[in-house]
Formats: C-alpha cells, structure tokens, sequence
C-alpha cells in the first residue's frame, strides 16, 4: 500500500496543473500562480515521501516528469501567451487579468501571431524533462534549469503586475522585447549545460550542506524584504552560486 504514496501525491499534482491550466487559459494568472506553487508543493514531496518510504520507481520517476510537463510546462507557457497578448494589445489591464470576458477570434488568421511565441518555453520544459528521464547522474545536482523554478520564475511576471502596482515594473514587463528575451532565456536555461545543487538533504550538516542553507537563508530574506520581485532575484542567485561553487570545486581539484 504504502508504494503507491507517493504516486498519490504526484496525481495531486496533475490535478493542481490541470486547474492552473483552466484558470490560465482564462487569464486568471494568479489563480493559476497559485495552483502552480501547490503542485511544485506536492511534486516536492512526492520524492520525499518516496525516499522515506523506501518505495522509489520507475513508474514514480515516469509520473512525475509528466506532472511537471503539466504544472511546470503548460502553464507558464500560457501564462507567456496571456502577457505576450496583453503587450500585443496595449498593456495591463486589470479587468482581463481577472478574468472578464473579452471576445477573441482563434482563427489563426485573425489572431496576432506573437503571443504564440510563449510556448517556446513550452516545448523548451518538455525537451528538458525527456532528457531528465534519460540521465542517471542528475540526483545531487541538475544539468540546466528544472522545471519547477523556471515555472516560478515566468509566473512572478504577472504576479509583480497586479500585486506590485509599479509604472516601471508594469511597462517592463509589458514590453514585447523584455518578453521575448525572457521566454528565449528561459529556453536557454532548461537546456544549459549548466550545473546546479539540488535541494535535496542527505543530512543535516552544515559542512555538507553550506551552499543549501545559505541559499534557503538569502531566499527566505528576499521574501521578505522584495514580495514578488524576489523570484527573479532568488534564482538569479541559485543560479550564480552553483557558478562559483563549481568553479570552486574545479579549482581545487
């Protein structure tokens, strides 16, 4: 009984993506933020729970990269669509952020092409997670950006848009160009030839763990201190430390 736990909880987190989806597809990014925060919830502890239990699978392994293509893929890949759209047809506007209604022809010859550009990041996750579930080497660390943060980092856009209410962020982030750049980086960063700690404990050392614990510390401070704005600047730093800690480890070999 007890081996089907954590495939339980990877289910939760199917269904968390399939809500996100329906609340993105309809323009209630937040909702959908939400939805997303929870299933990355659940898709952290489905590994745990598979780890205490003792009951790790390859089924388990083959779940949990199709929920993540889901939560983690899909959504922020509609989400891209949304503001892409949203830039295309003049800027922020609170009433079609939550959802009013708005007529739109999905005629592809009668819609703007642009906002289909989003689901490069789409494609990009998917691309990642086939090449996951092929390496057996990504357990302490992973090569590129996982899913999961890169699903945080593309919904704290509109986040930062309807709870940070800042004329400079909003024209940022409704610029077609900072968009652009942000889905092709995005892509970029899934697939990089980059190595990255896990969040994964072991122990509870200090001494094996420095780099986890200073990083939940700097998290924990930026959350506190910059609302939203601090996802960006949360994975910024994951990413730059893993950086320097690897060229640390290289130095001293």
């Amino acid at each position: 009984m007890k081996r089907h736990i954590p495939n339980f909880i990877t289910l939760l987190n199917v269904l968390c993506g399939c809500i996100a989806t329906v609340f993105a597809v309809s323009n209630k990014l937040e909702v959908a933020a939400g939805f997303v925060f929870l299933g990355i919830f659940f898709d952290f502890f489905d590994g745990l729970a598979a780890r205490v239990l003792n009951v790790k699978s390859e089924l388990g392994l083959q779940l949990d990269s199709l929920a993540d293509m889901i939560t983690s893929g899909l959504v922020p890949g509609i989400a891209m669509f949304q503001l892409l759209r949203m830039s295309y047809t003049g800027g922020w506007n609170l009433n079609v952020a939550n959802g009013a209604t708005e007529s739109i022809s999905w005629e592809l010859f009668e819609m703007p092409l642009l906002p289909f550009f989003g689901f490069i990041i789409t494609m990009a996750s998917a691309y990642r997670l086939a090449k996951f579930n092929l390496d057996e080497n990504q357990v302490s660390s992973f090569v590129g950006l996982p899913t999961p943060a890169n699903a945080l980092l593309i919904l704290s856009f509109p986040l930062m848009l309807i709870y940070h209410n800042n004329d400079f962020l909003n024209e940022l982030i409704l610029n077609q160009w900072f968009l652009i750049g942000v889905t092709l980086f995005s892509a970029f960063l899934l697939n990089a030839k980059i190595s990255l700690f896990a969040l994964k404990f072991k122990n509870w050392s200090l001494r094996d763990n420095a780099n986890r614990y200073i990083f939940l510390i700097v998290s924990v401070v930026f959350l506190l201190t910059m609302k939203f704005m601090a996802i960006p600047a949360i994975l910024a730093f994951y990413v730059g430390s893993s950086i320097v800690s690897n060229i640390s480890a290289k130095n001293k070999v």
